[in-house]
């Protein structure tokens, strides 16, 4: 590490002789393979883009320039050039460097990104502001894959930068794999431009900007000479490079999929470290693929969708088992919830699953297409509630209450495996309208999971202990926590604990009956308390004319940072320790003397 170890900003970069730049990348690259074996994190982006790294901030005039990382997962060797090389092993640790660029860790993180297909929008806007101020002299720079490039957002950008003057340059990275590999008709096209088998007219030039490659990613002089060139030319740009993701390491390059974040792993042979032997329950994802094979294989009106997330929603079960009724859209959730809508409308059933977080790009979608018409589709939102690391742009924390305010959707939150298996069998067999069903990252509590299928309710909900004081009423797995916490307590007789689950519609019915028999309520969720599940309880409460104490347990309003779930959860208040401490306040003050 000897020439990066003397690199503490781009400056320092471009006091290199252009022929040592190759050792330099080496460097960079066993750099980033060397943390990210022990701290973990995503590896197989940043490892391709480690030449595009040093050749942008080489020939440009980085931070005055300005460079904006489409989604994040390849800045590593952004991050480490500009002056974070020292703080890299705190990457996505509580307290740490964030692990997507950032403005306000460091004035080379141009535009904080995370969810994809921003860049292009975002160093548009920049470049027309820098026109409207008289800096005619600044270079805008966005870097997208082929993946997101395919996103409508991504199409919007370019159709209004191919109208303008400004000096853009879009450099898109083609891979041929976002997280999983790329899919649609743009990759096909992609595929035909680089074997040379496209037709005349190219795309990117039919929509006015000014086309050049596709030229080798990897190669770093070569690299630099197209960019110094490019920077000369006025106008909107685009630089089509071809890069191998996980590049520099066999194993990475020989399974892109698994090492896009492999977890730990040995550096030198690229194996990645088994985990621990010990039986364990399933992860939330699997239930969720494994059930919807099953309830497929019964029900021949069932299909899958995924926007470009197959391995991490684990609809790829399905993909694999029956691949004519499994579709992977790409990142594209706008238009995965709308041909949700047009099949529900048809008569099939759509299982439409999406991150929670990124359910947020197509909300209207889900108001205007789904919920206005009261059509069936089953919303499967993975990653619900914090997720740990990857913080504040993949937290699952305001589904609820984006989702609660809109009619006719039910949203239901499964304390367990079972309650998930059970809810997506209820929703096949027929619901009045859109269902959303909200399950977290990581793994669940029953190793015994595979149990009959059980309808479930509509709006019903589970007493699961009685008490005569205190009230307890969960939503979702956090309530196995809270079990836990009423187990260790000297006054468990008084509390009592209710598994919510449907958070709309709320069983009134149970609600009446704690109302008249409990003088103390705690709501818990792993969500924003604005708005979630603990202000229903709140307005249910004020209609019926409760006259008790009422406290939410959620998340304040801040965007939590990233960290291990535990830390976020402590954090947040929403841990064991933050509920144990209030009931024994509460009991504490009991027996104070009046």
């Amino acid at each position: 590490m000897k020439m990066l170890s003397q690199i503490n900003s781009p400056k320092d970069l471009r006091g290199i002789p252009m022929d040592a730049l190759p050792q330099l990348a080496q460097e960079l690259r066993e750099f980033i393979i060397d943390i990210v074996s022990t701290k973990e994190g995503h590896l197989g982006a940043s490892l391709g883009v480690v030449e595009l790294t040093i050749a942008l901030h080489y020939v440009f005039d980085t931070p005055k320039d300005k460079l904006v990382w489409d989604v994040g997962h390849q800045a590593y060797g952004h991050k480490i050039l500009t002056g974070r090389r020292e703080s890299f092993g705190t990457n996505r640790q509580l307290g740490g460097i964030s692990g997507f660029p950032k403005i306000d860790e460091s004035e080379y993180d141009a535009f904080g990104t995370g969810h994809s297909s921003t860049s292009i929008s975002a160093i548009l806007g920049m470049a027309l502001a820098s026109k409207l101020k008289g800096e005619m002299n600044k270079h805008h720079i966005a870097v997208i894959g082929d993946a997101s490039i395919a996103s409508g957002m991504a199409f919007e950008g370019l159709n209004h930068a191919g109208v303008t003057d400004v000096d853009v340059l879009i450099v898109l990275n083609d891979n041929a794999i976002g997280i999983d590999p790329s899919v649609g008709a743009l990759k096909k096209y992609l595929t035909n431009v680089k074997r040379g088998t496209a037709k005349d007219e190219n795309i990117f030039e039919c929509l006015n900007l000014d086309y050049s490659g596709p030229v080798d990613g990897n190669d770093l002089p070569n690299l630099i000479t197209e960019l110094t060139r490019l920077k000369s030319l006025p106008g909107p740009k685009l630089l089509h490079i071809i890069t191998t993701k996980g590049k520099g390491l066999q194993k990475a390059e020989e399974n892109q999929v698994v090492y896009h974040a492999p977890g730990k792993f040995d550096k030198s042979t690229g194996e990645i470290l088994p985990k621990s032997v010990k039986t364990e329950p399933p992860k939330y994802q699997d239930v969720f693929g494994h059930t919807l094979v099953e309830l497929a294989r019964q029900n021949p009106k069932i299909v899958g969708i995924t926007p470009a997330m197959p391995t991490g929603s684990s609809l790829k079960y399905l993909m694999d088992e029956i691949p004519n009724r499994a579709f992977d859209v790409g990142i594209a959730e706008q238009h995965a919830v709308t041909l949700a809508a047009g099949m529900a409308l048809e008569g099939i059933i759509p299982f439409c699953n999406i991150y929670s977080t990124f359910l947020q790009r197509a909300y209207d979608q889900v108001i205007h297409d789904v919920a206005l018409q009261n059509l069936p589709v089953v919303f499967c939102l993975d990653r619900a509630g914090i997720v740990g690391e990857d913080g504040a742009t993949h937290h699952g924390v305001y589904d609820i209450s984006y989702l609660r305010c809109i009619p006719n959707v039910i949203i239901f939150a499964p304390m367990n495996e079972v309650e998930l298996r059970n809810i997506m069998f209820t929703a096949q067999l027929g619901v009045p309208g859109p269902i959303v069903i909200r399950y977290p990252r990581g793994r669940g509590t029953t190793l015994n999971w595979k149990q009959p299928f059980q309808e479930i309710a509509i709006g019903s909900s589970q007493e699961l202990k009685r008490g005569s004081k205190i009230a307890i009423l969960s939503v979702g797995p956090i309530g196995n926590r809270v079990g836990k916490v009423i187990d260790e307590n000297d006054n468990d007789q008084q509390i009592g604990h209710y598994d919510m689950r449907f958070i709309k519609p709320l069983d009134t019915n149970r609600l009446e009956h704690i109302f008249q028999n409990y003088e103390h309520i705690i709501t818990i969720e792993d969500g924003c308390k604005a708005g979630g599940f603990g202000s229903a309880i709140l307005e249910k409460a004020n209609e019926m004319r409760y006259q008790g104490r009422i406290h939410i347990f959620g998340i304040d309003d801040v965007f939590l940072q990233h960290g291990a779930m535990d830390e976020l959860h402590q954090l947040a208040e929403i841990d064991a320790t933050s509920l144990k401490n209030f009931l024994n306040r509460i009991f504490d003050a009991q027996q104070e003397p009046t």
